[in-house]
């Protein structure tokens, strides 16, 4: 048991891994870019209300 142990940690494990393959981008789709901005706008939108909140104490 310590033979198969020993041996195990000895062999490379790197050898038997596949090479990475880099991700490819995907277009931006015209959903997406609504979605981002209605994002973009509430965000905005909640930082002016924190502001407004916090100046108003």
């Amino acid at each position: 048991m310590k033979r198969i142990l020993t041996l195990a940690t000895i062999l490379p494990t790197t050898a038997l891994a596949e090479a990475f393959d880099r991700p490819i981008p995907q277009p931006q789709t015209e959903a997406a870019e609504f979605w981002f901005l209605i994002g973009s706008i509430a965000l905005v939108v909640a930082l002016g209300a924190v502001q407004w909140m916090v100046s108003r104490r």
